[in-house]
């Protein structure tokens, strides 16, 4: 699976996994779920952000369990 959504640029955020071209963390995104907010809610927080988003973070984060290597697309 590739991960079109999510962006890793050394220079960026210290090269975590971000969302787009946005600084929101998958981390920072998994954290709010972790902490039982509920999709919509995460949204909220961060209005520019979509619920595909949200999903392919999780996707990720499952993949990064499972992967040492993970697909990520170039920024264009």
């Amino acid at each position: 699976m590739a991960f079109d959504r999510i962006r890793v640029d050394p220079h960026k955020m210290r090269g975590l996994p971000v969302i787009r071209d946005t600084r929101v963390t998958v981390a920072a995104v998994l954290g709010q779920l972790a902490a039982r907010r509920r999709v919509d809610e995460v949204l909220a927080d961060y209005p520019y952000l979509e619920e595909e988003d949200v999903y392919q973070a999780l996707a990720f984060a499952a993949a990064a369990m499972q992967e040492r290597e993970l697909p990520v697309v170039e920024p264009v």
